[in-house]
């Protein structure tokens, strides 16, 4: 009689740093607390800077208020060089912010030149465009910022719920709306577990 083998265990993401960056004000709450909370359980170190050590004020559908969250640092004095893979939640306030923050950009910028992954969701991906490491990449994001994606050099703009995209010797993950958070967390998962 043959058996069956056990299910593996969930593989944890213990070891594993994440930073995530965001603005004080505007940031799509689950776009930030579900993977937050997510990557926390499953082990991983996550870190959230923000523009100021002031509590971050999340909304929900660009509108409502949502939760805050406490910031573990700032973006002007997190050391990006500790962590495996940035997260760029989106929230048209806060990625339109974030994307004018220098701090940001050259966070953004020093995961893709030194090889380290991105995952970014819905109006996330425009911080990558000001950054200037969109150049070649496939990618998807909240539908209106299509034609700034491509006239910022991407190499395709894809109607999908997550896109992984290893181009130019960097990872990045890309989902449209918090409607991909599951596809987006499964790609997130598996590139930290690689």
């Amino acid at each position: 009689m043959t058996q069956t083998p056990p299910a593996p265990a969930e593989q944890t993401l213990e070891g594993r740093r994440v930073l995530a960056v965001v603005t004080n004000y505007g940031v799509e709450q689950d776009e930030l607390v579900v993977p937050v909370e997510h990557l926390r359980a499953r082990g991983a170190v996550v870190d959230v800077a923000a523009a100021t050590s002031d509590a971050v004020e999340t909304l929900v559908g660009d509108k409502d208020p949502g939760r805050t969250v406490t910031p573990d640092t700032t973006l002007a004095d997190v050391d990006p060089s500790g962590y495996d893979l940035l997260l760029v939640p989106g929230g048209t306030i806060n990625a339109d912010t974030l994307r004018q923050d220098d701090d940001a950009r050259r966070i953004a910028k020093e995961f893709a030149t030194s090889g380290r992954s991105v995952a970014a969701i819905c109006h996330g991906p425009w911080l990558l465009v000001d950054a200037g490491v969109v150049e070649g990449k496939t990618l998807t994001s909240y539908a209106s910022l299509a034609p700034d994606l491509r006239n910022a050099g991407a190499a395709e703009w894809v109607d999908e719920p997550v896109k992984t995209c290893p181009a130019s010797g960097w990872t990045l993950i890309t989902s449209r709306t918090p409607r991909d958070l599951d596809d987006f967390l499964a790609a997130v998962d598996e590139e930290l577990a690689a």
